[in-house]
């Protein structure tokens, strides 16, 4: 009876109880959220008054233009545009002649208007000409080698010293078209340099990979200029010349300075001989002279590779016509340090660079290079090749492939004196003459530790 007799005031109790606690929470709620606010402002406040912008990050070698220092406090900012942006860039002689010659072969500005004539219809002799130069605000105060460029960018056709037009078919037919080509530029003076090539990785023959399967036919040319008399005085090897020349028959020479800034010459003019003298060529090793190039490995990759594409749809792959392969530098942009081989002013060039194969050695196929050296013709010269050659691949809309055995900047220094090391590498870049004897020698032994 007494449980009965308090119940209905013990929940009259609760019921208050309950009513005054929604009270206190509806009039604390406001305040709570009132005084997170004000919180939240006070912190943004702070944090947008005393914020600084971090340092830019130490990138990694790969995305700074070659020849540049990852450490370096000079660097050009990060470019906020992509390569080929069609937007006339004001101030960059570059851009602004490319802006010109894009609309120039736009077929639907020209109503398909046939293109420049070929380059012996325009075989005329080219000198050094200021036309670009009073377009450049800083060109007084430029390097010797950037001056030069710029006088003469507007010539790329020069007459050739010597010749071999018979490399690819020695016998008078086709039956000994080479299936891979090494085209590897040299200079004058760097006699020891060819002839370790031609002992070693350059052989020129039929040549089996290490994996056994198809016999390759291989050949080996060397591109040259004329040499620098403006960097010093030099003794005349021209009689040397001629008579490697006549011995080996492997040396192209045209009549133009032989200066870093000048190599993409060697390339526009390799690829017109190409198209002329050995247009059935398979593949193509374009490279330095200082590389160690595993030739027997890189055989075995490519048969690897007509295998893969014979055998996949080719809707579903990289025709083999596009193949082009190295150690692809990507999202890079130009070196801005003064002094350095590689600069590039902001005068000249603007934005960045396209992905790019590093120019110690590139691999494509000869059916590639018809199409290379018709669309140079439609991009104005740049100075630095293996920059100009990814330009030229991006302007036909390719990419380049990157492959970990090349190289370029080398193994790691613990690592060069093992052979086994190199069991998985394509190219190492650089190498002596005296280290590539060397190293060959080592290789030739299989060794069971590996």
């Amino acid at each position: 009876m007494l449980f009965t007799f308090q119940s209905p005031i013990l929940f009259q109790s609760m019921a208050r109880s309950r009513c005054n606690g929604k009270v206190l929470c509806l009039f604390l709620l406001p305040c709570v959220m009132v005084s997170h606010l004000v919180v939240y402002i006070m912190v943004s406040i702070f944090v947008a008054v005393s914020y600084s912008p971090p340092p830019p990050p130490q990138l990694p070698l790969h995305f700074v233009a070659t020849g540049a220092s990852g450490n370096s406090g000079a660097q050009a900012s990060h470019p906020v545009r992509p390569f080929w942006n069609l937007r006339l860039e004001d101030g960059a002689l570059w851009n602004r002649l490319q802006h010109i010659s894009d609309r120039e072969h736009n077929p639907i500005l020209r109503n398909n208007v046939t293109g420049p004539k070929t380059p012996q219809e325009k075989m005329v002799v080219c000198e050094q000409d200021e036309m670009w130069a009073s377009q450049l605000h800083d060109f007084n105060t430029l390097p010797a080698q950037m001056k030069d460029f710029v006088l003469s960018m507007h010539c790329r056709y020069y007459p050739i010293l010597l010749n071999q037009p018979n490399l690819c078919a020695r016998d008078g037919t086709e039956t000994e078209t080479p299936i891979l080509l090494m085209a590897i530029k040299s200079q004058v003076g760097n006699f020891e340099n060819r002839q370790a090539i031609r002992e070693t990785w350059g052989r020129s023959g039929w040549i089996q990979g290490d994996d056994g399967g198809r016999v390759w036919f291989v050949c080996t040319v060397f591109l040259l200029a004329r040499q620098d008399t403006e960097t010093g005085p030099h003794p005349d090897l021209s009689a040397l010349l001629d008579l490697e020349s006549r011995t080996h028959e492997d040396i192209l020479q045209w009549d133009f300075k032989d200066t870093f800034f000048n190599l993409t010459l060697k390339d526009i003019l390799f690829w017109d001989w190409v198209s002329k003298h050995c247009p059935h060529i398979h593949f193509i090793f374009k490279g330095d002279d200082d590389v160690f190039l595993r030739t027997r490995a890189l055989l075995d990759y490519l048969n690897q590779h007509e295998a893969t594409v014979q055998k996949t749809d080719r809707n579903e792959t990289k025709d083999l016509d596009d193949f082009v392969v190295g150690d692809v530098i990507a999202n890079a942009w130009p070196n801005r340090q003064p002094g350095t081989k590689y600069y590039i002013p902001d005068s000249f060039y603007k934005g960045t660079y396209p992905a790019y194969a590093g120019g110690g050695g590139v691999v494509y196929t000869g059916s590639l290079v018809m199409r290379l050296q018709e669309v140079s013709r439609r991009v104005s010269l740049f100075p630095i090749d293996d920059v100009y050659l990814g330009m030229c691949l991006h302007r036909l809309g390719l990419s380049p492939s990157h492959h970990p055995g090349f190289l370029t900047f080398d193994l790691p220094e613990d690592l060069r004196e093992k052979p086994c090391a190199y069991h998985n590498v394509l190219l190492v870049h650089k190498r002596s003459p005296k280290e590539m004897l060397t190293l060959w020698k080592e290789l030739q032994v299989q060794t069971q530790e590996c």
